[in-house]
């Protein structure tokens, strides 16, 4: 059987942490900024956390990268 590929979209697009989390970023803070409040933007820059539902798939599209 041959070697498991890693999704290069997927890896371009989240982080593992030391820890084991994964990290992606939050959507919505490309284009039509004006209509979205500066607390709002302000929130969307910071990364969050993958949800514990998609964990498992994410973590197989890429199992080569640390």
């Amino acid at each position: 059987m041959p070697k498991m590929k890693t999704h290069r979209a997927t890896k371009k697009r989240i982080k593992i942490t030391g820890s084991g989390l994964v990290m992606r970023g939050r959507p919505g803070n490309s284009h039509l900024a004006p209509g979205k409040t500066q607390k709002r933007i302000r929130h969307l820059r910071k990364e969050s956390t993958v949800s514990p539902a998609d964990m498992k798939r994410i973590k197989k599209q890429v199992a080569n990268i640390k």
